[in-house]
């Protein structure tokens, strides 16, 4: 029986995928190399722990492929890319992403994400088993979320947020407090943690305008009641 995580690794850069092998490997995870979007799809699986993807791959792009696993694993994306403006890590986090990181990438900063998200993925944990919000159950044992019995697939990003909102009823959370409790020392701009609501909003079927589950408290924060 290994501990080992499981790290899923593409680009179409043999270069870049070399060095990701080297640099993982060396800290004691398996690693499986694709060089294409078609080829991550066909190895994805439950044991995967984390995929980290390119997004400008020729044929299925990254973006493609996160959305095409989305539909079916909850497992920790981190998009590794040139493209660097607000609006391309917006898009990235509206395909399921946790992360983004921008090439040229430091070799140091690029493990201590790795780490980072993998520490956090396999602890989100609250004081009870259960949290129950109007009609949704969180399993905080599995880490599952239900609607009237029926289950949401959420990241662990959004499920982690609805976890620290649920936990603390009435408690007004602002970007920075919810920046500080999830990400911690990672650094996220604001729009994306908003888009990581609106996705969490959307999935639980939520509404910003007439809110059932997640209120906005206006220039201050969201909170739950």
């Amino acid at each position: 029986m290994t501990d080992k995580k499981n790290i899923l690794i593409a680009d179409d850069d043999a270069e870049i995928r070399e060095v990701l092998e080297l640099l993982l490997t060396g800290e004691g995870y398996n690693v499986i190399s694709c060089a294409d979007g078609e080829e991550v799809l066909a190895s994805a699986s439950d044991n995967i722990d984390l995929y980290i993807l390119d997004i400008g791959m020729p044929g299925m792009t990254g973006l493609k492929a996160a959305t095409l696993l989305r539909r079916e694993y909850d497992t920790p994306i981190i998009f590794l890319t040139a493209y660097s403006t607000e609006s391309d890590k917006v898009m990235g986090f509206s395909a399921g992403a946790d992360d983004y990181i921008v090439k040229p990438f430091s070799n140091i900063e690029l493990l201590m994400r790795v780490k980072a998200i993998l520490r956090r993925s396999g602890t989100v944990k609250a004081k009870s088993n259960t949290i129950i919000l109007k009609d949704l159950t969180i399993d905080t044992d599995s880490q599952s979320v239900t609607k009237a019995g029926e289950q949401i697939n959420l990241t662990y990003t959004e499920y982690s947020i609805l976890v620290l909102l649920a936990s603390h009823p009435k408690k007004i959370y602002s970007l920075d407090n919810i920046y500080d409790s999830i990400w911690g020392d990672d650094a996220v701009g604001d729009s994306s943690i908003m888009v990581h609501i609106k996705n969490l909003r959307k999935k639980i079927g939520d509404s910003s305008r007439e809110p059932i589950y997640i209120k906005t408290a206006w220039g201050r924060g969201y909170y739950v009641d």
